[in-house]
């Protein structure tokens, strides 16, 4: 009896997968184009942070004044710690609320940032 309940715990996990698959799209790093708006010449690019970044990806425009907006609502896990390395910047988010991080003149360049423990990345991709 035991025998036979493996080959069905294996099929009913694969179609798990597949179902799971099929339903967010099969990729989980979409770009989300709307995230990112212009404002009276400023470029605001929103990332909510709970549980990881989202989007994971975003793609904006190199060389205008950016602003990096990260909100947050009950958010308790390393999603509040923001770390952009090759910026130097490390920040702490509240755990509800909105946060600005100013980018005056972003170079035509991938941003990558994280969390503060790595877990969880993000990049803007700033097109020329």
């Amino acid at each position: 009896m035991k025998s036979a309940l493996i080959p069905i715990s294996i099929i009913l996990a694969s179609l798990l997968i597949v179902a799971v698959i099929i339903f967010t799209g099969g990729n989980s790093e979409a770009l989300d184009g709307n995230n990112v708006s212009i404002v009276d010449g400023v470029q605001i690019i929103e990332i909510d942070a709970k549980g990881g970044y989202t989007p994971r990806k975003s793609v904006a425009k190199a060389g205008i004044p950016t602003v990096l907006r990260f909100n947050t609502k009950g958010t308790f896990d390393c999603s509040l710690s923001i770390r952009i390395p090759s910026m130097g910047i490390s920040q702490i988010l509240p755990q509800t609320g909105s946060t600005d991080i100013n980018i005056p003149n972003p170079e035509s360049k991938t941003l990558q940032g994280m969390c503060g423990m790595g877990m969880y990345p993000f990049e803007i991709d700033f097109q020329s």
